[in-house]
């Protein structure tokens, strides 16, 4: 800010300049000219009285050389006396025969020695020379004795024209100075309030607590717009202050009545006939599928609250721990699970991003996948087209769930990440929360969610994540392919029991939208 300020005061003050300089040049110049020009009349005229009186005394000879030379070197020229046939009488400067036989036929000479009463002041170039030149009849009367023939070079006036054109530049050069300095410190004193008004929203934005800006300095705008900043900072951090409250009270407050709720039902069995036995197992399961929707929507909330900046994390160690996890409940629903890694490297994440977004979209391919398939954990290095660039880091890695369930339409597909929505004939149980914290997870972390079709038949769920090589750091193309390694492999029987029955190191609770 403090630049664009400067930047535009200085060119506020060159315009001025500019407006105020070249005409007063103009106007100095054409001066200038002039007072040369009357210059040379004058001293065509004082010449011309003097050359009179010479030859009315009979002392031309004598006495108007040395006035004739004194002239000329006082103006920085050339000055010729001739008498009234236009032969030279007196010359300051030795002249030629040929100039000498011409100088009658000369228009300023021509002129003064018909009598002319005005003087004939004429520009023309003498060996390449711009001259000034004045001539002036000698004497009074229809017949003049002679004229005054004088020549000054324009490079004089030039040169004084020159001069007065620097001394403007350098008096301009002087005021843009003096406005630089003038104009840096008002810049700095308006942009002072501005720049704190910029730290605090950038910590206010990076999920810290921003402290109150000064509301005191700077133009009255800027009071006025920090003093409402310091508002909105109170505002915003009373409503993260209340939602915390929330999470953390609702975290227990409503935990602690499902479970309790659902540990009565499990004790109704034993009293309940057979005929009721339907309705009491959905109940029970109605019972798990709000627990997990609270335990979801908890979840968000604190993933919203908390903005945690994205980490190193080895994206292959976590695929492996979290198969080796989820591979003994996929093996009694007779379901594969199949890891494909490779050296793609390090991803930069939110610390613990991975993890929940492995547990929903596993626990979405187990829903939708019939007995005897296969669902596949894939990690591939994707470096995107050069010129399709727009990523300061060049290098992103895919995190592949693939399943063979009955997959989605593209309308489908398109509204899989909303809150709470379902597909139509979706698996019970399922609370449509699952999706969505994956996209916000791999927001958070910088990356991108998506579905796609599978060539399977099912559907392809893909995270993107930055990865956290520098550009050129990974092997070339294709690394990823060639180095891939089947970690694990188990095909099992069919599966007795619910979800919630999963591994307690599983995050059942973090359930997402079914697959179909």
């Amino acid at each position: 800010m403090t630049r664009r300020l400067l930047l535009s005061y200085l060119t506020l003050a060159a315009l001025v300049l500019l407006a105020l300089e070249i005409p007063l040049g103009f106007v100095y110049s054409r001066g200038e000219r002039e007072r040369v020009v009357n210059a040379a009349k004058d001293e065509a005229e004082s010449v011309s009285a003097y050359a009179a009186l010479s030859l009315a005394a009979g002392r031309a000879e004598l006495d108007l050389p040395g006035r004739v030379a004194h002239c000329a070197e006082r103006i920085g020229g050339q000055v010729v006396v001739v008498d009234d046939t236009g032969a030279p009488l007196a010359t300051s400067h030795p002249l030629t025969a040929a100039t000498s036989r011409t100088l009658a036929s000369r228009p300023g000479v021509e002129a003064a020695l018909r009598g002319t009463s005005t003087v004939d002041v004429r520009t023309s170039t003498i060996g390449g020379v711009e001259y000034l030149s004045v001539a002036a009849p000698v004497g009074q009367g229809v017949r003049p004795e002679g004229a005054v023939w004088l020549t000054l070079p324009t490079r004089t006036v030039h040169e004084r024209v020159h001069h007065v054109w620097l001394l403007l530049a350098v008096g301009g050069l002087g005021v843009l100075t003096a406005v630089t300095f003038v104009g840096f410190g008002i810049a700095r004193w308006t942009g002072r309030p501005i720049r704190e008004l910029e730290r605090a929203t950038y910590e206010l934005a990076e999920g810290g607590r921003a402290e109150p800006v000064t509301v005191t300095k700077g133009p009255p705008e800027v009071r006025s717009l920090a003093a409402a900043f310091n508002r909105t900072a109170a505002r915003l951090a009373h409503l993260l202050d209340s939602q915390h409250a929330f999470a953390g009270e609702a975290s227990h407050q409503l935990k602690t009545p499902l479970a309790a709720l659902r540990l009565r039902l499990e004790n109704l069995e034993p009293n309940v006939t057979a005929r009721g036995r339907g309705s009491l197992t959905a109940a029970v399961t109605e019972t798990d599928r709000l627990s997990r929707m609270v335990e979801g929507l908890l979840a968000m909330a604190r993933l919203e609250e908390h903005a945690a900046t994205p980490q190193r994390v080895d994206v292959g160690a976590v695929c492996a721990e979290r198969h080796r996890t989820w591979a003994p409940l996929f093996d009694r629903q007779n379901v594969s699970l199949v890891l494909f890694a490779g050296s793609v490297g390090p991803v930069l994440a939110v610390p613990g991003a991975i993890e929940q977004i492995l547990d929903n979209l596993l626990s979405n391919a187990l829903r939708a996948s019939p007995a005897a398939t296969t669902v596949t954990i894939e990690l591939r290095l994707h470096v995107p087209a050069r010129r399709a660039l727009r990523d300061a880091r060049p290098h992103w890695v895919d995190l592949h769930i693939t399943d063979e369930g009955p997959g989605m339409t593209a309308e489908q597909r398109a509204r899989a990440f909303d809150r709470f929505w379902r597909a139509p004939g979706a698996p019970k149980g399922g609370t449509g929360l699952g999706l969505s914290l994956v996209q916000r997870l791999a927001h958070a972390s910088g990356g991108e969610a998506s579905v796609r079709a599978a060539a399977t038949g099912g559907l392809d769920a893909v995270v993107r994540l930055p990865s956290a090589e520098p550009p050129g750091g990974h092997a070339p193309g294709g690394a990823a392919h060639r180095g891939r390694e089947v970690l694990a492999l188990h095909v099992a029987g069919h599966l007795h029991g619910h979800l919630h029955r999963a591994p307690a190191s599983q995050a059942v609770h973090s359930d997402s939208t079914p697959r179909a």
